[in-house]
């Protein structure tokens, strides 16, 4: 009885500790906030080529606006005579690099912990403290006209690097938009970019649907949200308002030296943007399909893995939509999900499926909405669901693995030139995933509360 007083007195001390230096951190960054000078514009490397303002290709750094979209479709051009690096003073250096020192606090409502004479135990956890995000280095652009590069090492938190970019591109070939080729490791066509996401925070730094896997699945071939190894082919109207594009990937999420044995994926989109008139932007609307199959077991020697085979099926596809009204935009994505039984119940090809084994499926989808009440200053919300409608086997709850996440933040840019760009972000996440906290197999909810500077150079 003595240990259990001790232990919730204990966890009350953690817990206004806990408040107390979150309560400090948001007392300290609305100063550093209000108290800091102005003026406004955008992102350097391409920018300082064009010598245009950060806000001709973003609706709020990093994200694109149409047409940020379009430069980007193009190869990285403007189709103009500046395109050509030999236009170029010597001196410039097609490099950016990105950085983000911040404080957040991390919450997990339920974690596995060692407790008497050999128990687990359900226990709440929170973490707070000064930290970095990892560093991104980016180059790119034109090689020669319709001849182009991007080149991303980044590294995790520790300076451990790894390439997250690294592609190769050839565009107009035949002197048509319609066909353009890339070579490399990259982002999935996802008209809805999560690699340039307004959000950073552990849970509201990712769209949960890009790399949903129910309780329980191995499949990690399907995350649309990582970059991948392969090539693309796409191809656009001369407005950029028609666009569609085709990519053959390895199933091997982006992992280099092939791991895996004739596993591939296709990914597909083909999308259409009109006009909405005086109220609103430039619209658009799509669908994408991400199909493929994924090994579910390694052959070893030794016990070391040495490639993974038994390949089974897996697809991903849904539609999206950018809608613009004035100030206020919204990013409309919606998921259909399936993976083979082997992958639901995490069992090699090479060994019966238990019995009543199915193939899971989910539905779900996102609403993330942005109000941009200047250049230097946007609002961001949004509201994530994910629905199992068939679970690996029936003794599994039919609501195990779903999903609610919610994210609130806000970006303030109080400079952004061609040379160099600043933003104060803060940013409140929850993601709430039913029957999946250890022990109790009840509702987990993590939650994240950042605040940092992000800034470009």
């Amino acid at each position: 009885m003595q240990i259990g007083v001790s232990t919730v007195a204990r966890s009350k001390r953690r817990s206004l500790e806990s408040l107390l230096a979150s309560a400090l951190a948001l007392l300290v960054f609305p100063l550093v906030f209000f108290f800091s000078p102005t003026p406004g514009r955008a992102i350097p490397a391409f920018a300082r080529k064009y010598g245009l303002p950060c806000s001709a290709c973003h609706e709020a750094w990093p994200m694109l606006n149409t047409f940020g979209q379009t430069f980007k479709d193009n190869g990285y051009q403007l189709m103009n005579d500046r395109d050509s690096p030999i236009w170029q003073n010597p001196s410039y250096w097609p490099a950016t690099f990105r950085i983000t020192p911040n404080w957040h606090r991390e919450s997990t409502s339920q974690v596995a912990i060692d407790g008497p004479n050999g128990t687990t135990i359900p226990e709440e956890i929170n973490t707070n403290g000064f930290d970095l995000t990892g560093l991104d280095f980016h180059t790119g652009g034109t090689l020669f006209k319709n001849y182009s590069f991007y080149v991303l090492p980044s590294s995790d938190p520790t300076g451990a690097f790894h390439f997250e970019t690294v592609m190769g591109r050839i565009d107009n070939i035949g002197g048509s938009p319609w066909f353009n080729f890339k070579l490399g490791k990259f982002e999935l066509d996802n008209i809805i970019s999560e690699k340039r996401i307004l959000t950073l925070s552990n849970n509201g730094g990712v769209y949960q649907l890009y790399h949903f896997i129910p309780n329980g699945d191995s499949n990690i071939w399907g995350q649309q949200g990582d970059n991948q190894l392969g090539i693309e082919v796409m191809g656009h109207s001369l407005n950029d308002r028609t666009r569609y594009s085709a990519a053959l990937v390895s199933s091997n999420d982006g992992n280099v030296n092939l791991p895996n044995k004739d596993s591939y994926a296709g990914f597909f989109t083909f999308s259409q943007a009109f006009d909405a008139g005086y109220q609103g932007g430039v619209d658009r609307v799509g669908g994408y399909a991400f199909v493929g199959n994924g090994p579910t077991y390694n052959l070893t020697s030794g016990g070391v893995p040495v490639t993974a085979i038994g390949n089974k099926p897996f697809n991903r596809e849904g539609f999206f939509g950018l809608v613009y009204i004035k100030k206020l935009d919204f990013l409309l994505f919606t998921q259909h999900g399936w993976d083979s039984a082997y992958f639901g119940t995490s069992t090699p090809s090479n060994v019966a499926l238990p019995l009543g084994a199915r193939a899971p499926s989910w539905n779900g989808g996102f609403v993330e909405a942005h109000y941009v009440v200047n250049p230097q200053l946007i609002f961001i919300q949004r509201d994530e669901f994910v629905r199992m409608s068939q679970q690996a086997l029936s003794t599994i709850p039919g609501n195990t693995s779903n999903t609610n996440a919610y994210t609130f933040a806000f970006r303030y840019y109080p400079f952004m030139f061609s040379r160099a760009g600043f933003a104060y972000h803060a940013e409140y996440s929850i993601v709430q995933r039913q029957g999946t906290a250890p022990v109790t197999f009840t509702q987990l909810d993590t939650s994240s509360l950042f605040l940092g500077f992000d800034f470009d150079f």
